[in-house]
């Protein structure tokens, strides 16, 4: 089995986020460097069988909470490594629980999922602020609720997997990238790096483990947490890939949920069936964010949006090329980017993390107006501290357990000619950010753990509750007929739409999202059919520094 050591815990990326907002003002001065619960025997006896025919597992111990933090609790939680043999070899869970700020008018538990696949829950869970003014839930749903974070297996602090060493994973955001080809390295290169990749995997982790991975475990996972918490039934929201994870769970437990809010859903077909076209559709959806931008550029006109002087897409498309033939350094910054080479496809990897967040928009104005003035600290960083949503960064500390998740999930794609394909496809296309869809899933062809029992019916939450899904009509990693489709696959969905730019709605696209989550969340309330939210604010591409008045 893995080891059992803790590994550093990667930022949430709401804190990410954050991070970002702070240091953006040194880019854009051209500044180069900164600153950096006792269990009841009802709920213990009557684990369902689930739909598959796995066999219940045996009800777990009782959680045994310790304090780690102010009203936060932490404990592992031991289940079975296959639910086909539940006396078997067990595995840890890292979880962590933010007690109701109100626990008179507790509810119950929330259980959260963030998505990656590969993004700690225990860390959405730390970065709770309890007066609600900040942080990914509202004052109401923290005093109602406690929250609670289970680390997947093999994410986290649940044995993260790890395949690459510090100096593989260096030398390989080190390698140059050419923006012009699919994957953006020659081919044989790219088979090279994917044959490292997962022969690190296999040699350093247990190939039971690396098979386990699926978000069927995951699900059966939670609930066993849910007996060892003593709870009849929980709360779930769950935002991206945890939109898999939730209806992963009303589909194998429904009984046990009392409420279910997922937000920027996956399409769940796609990714049990088809996760080629499932890429495609997110390439797609990452040039329309980008364009998108170009368009609010232009009409904003030049006094908010001054890059390109009117013609954003030229003056980007000649900033690429620049940056390809003349390269920026870039120092580093301690605790915020390693530094190093700013060249064209890097640049695209910044624009693409920030193209996809409505909130960073004026950054990426300031960041573009910096690198052509000589300055890639702001494009860099962001490059540095992109995670996998949805394609692993070159600095991506998370990219070992977001593949590792994808390849268990999904069926066998070891046909290289079914990845040159779809690479040829996108690259007709001729988008300037496609290339990276490109091949991202080629890990997989190599994978060394084959789930020979991953779970293949149809995710449709049939017996559950009503539930809410959110979807937005612009949405870098989740398009909006994703959430339609959704919609119309759970048994009983309601679907909620959010206007504008953004990948998720809750918390960060105003009153009218967050007033309708937190009814479904705490009174069961679902708003009407078509209900439609504007977001607040709308995306502008105004530099911090341009007066909103001008």
């Amino acid at each position: 089995m893995p080891s059992s050591t803790r590994r550093t815990r990667p930022p949430h990326a709401a804190l990410r986020i954050a991070t970002v907002l702070a240091v953006v003002s040194l880019a854009v001065s051209g500044c180069a460097s900164g600153p950096g619960a006792a269990i009841t025997a009802s709920a213990a006896s009557t684990i369902p069988t689930t739909p598959d025919a796995t066999p219940p597992a045996p009800t777990p111990d009782p959680v045994d909470w310790d304090e780690c933090g102010p009203n936060l609790d932490c404990a592992t939680v031991e289940v079975p490594l296959e639910y086909a043999e539940p006396d078997g070899e067990q595995v840890s869970l890292a979880v962590v629980r933010h007690r109701a700020t109100d626990p008179d008018r507790r509810i119950g538990s929330l259980f959260v999922n963030p998505g990656g696949p590969g993004v700690p829950a225990s860390e959405m869970v730390r970065s709770i602020d309890p007066s609600g003014e900040t942080g990914p839930f509202s004052p109401d749903v923290v005093s109602r609720f406690d929250v609670v974070g289970m680390d997947p297996r093999g994410v986290g602090e649940s044995d993260a997997v790890r395949c690459l060493t510090d100096e593989q994973r260096a030398e390989q955001a080190a390698e140059d990238r050419d923006p012009t080809i699919p994957g953006g390295k020659p081919f044989g290169q790219l088979l090279k790096d994917a044959r490292t990749f997962t022969k690190g995997c296999a040699a350093h982790q247990d190939r039971d483990f690396l098979a386990s991975l699926s978000t069927d475990n995951v699900a059966r996972d939670l609930d066993q947490v849910r007996a060892a918490l003593g709870e009849e039934q929980v709360t779930f929201y769950g935002a991206s890939y945890g939109t898999v994870v939730g209806p992963m769970y009303a589909t194998l437990f429904p009984e046990r949920v009392r409420q279910m809010v997922i937000d920027a859903p996956v399409d769940t077909d796609l990714w049990q069936n088809d996760p080629l076209r499932l890429l495609d559709d997110v390439a797609k959806s990452n040039e329309e964010t980008l364009d998108l931008w170009f368009e609010t550029c232009r009409t904003e006109g030049v006094e908010a949006c001054p890059f390109g002087d009117g013609d954003p897409e030229a003056a980007f498309d000649t900033l690429i090329a620049d940056l390809e033939e003349e390269p920026l350094q870039v120092p580093p910054v301690e605790g915020l980017t390693p530094g190093g080479t700013l060249d064209g496809a890097m640049a695209l990897e910044g624009v693409r993390a920030t193209a996809g967040v409505r909130t960073l928009w004026p950054q990426l104005t300031a960041g573009l107006l910096a690198a052509q003035q000589g300055n890639g600290t702001f494009l860099h960083f962001m490059v540095a501290n992109l995670t996998v949503a949805p394609f692993g960064g070159p600095f991506a500390t998370l990219q070992e357990p977001h593949t590792a998740v994808r390849c268990a999930d999904w069926p066998a794609l070891r046909n290289l000619g079914e990845h040159r394909a779809a690479a040829r496809e996108i690259d007709a296309r001729g988008e300037r950010l496609g290339s990276r869809a490109a091949f991202s899933a080629l890990n997989c062809a190599f994978w060394p753990a084959a789930n020979e029992d991953r779970f293949t019916g149809e995710l449709d939450g049939a017996g559950a509750p009503p539930v809410l899904v959110v979807g937005g009509e612009v949405d870098n990693v989740s398009p909006y007929h994703w959430a339609q489709a959704m919609t119309e696959r759970l048994e009983d969905a309601v679907l909620l739409t959010r206007t504008d730019v953004g990948h998720t709605s809750y918390r960060t696209s105003g009153p009218c999202i967050d007033e309708a989550v937190d009814a479904a969340l705490i009174d069961g309330v679902l708003p009407d059919e078509g209900t439609v939210c504007e977001a607040v604010p709308a995306g502008t591409t105004r530099p911090p520094s341009a007066p909103a008045g001008e």
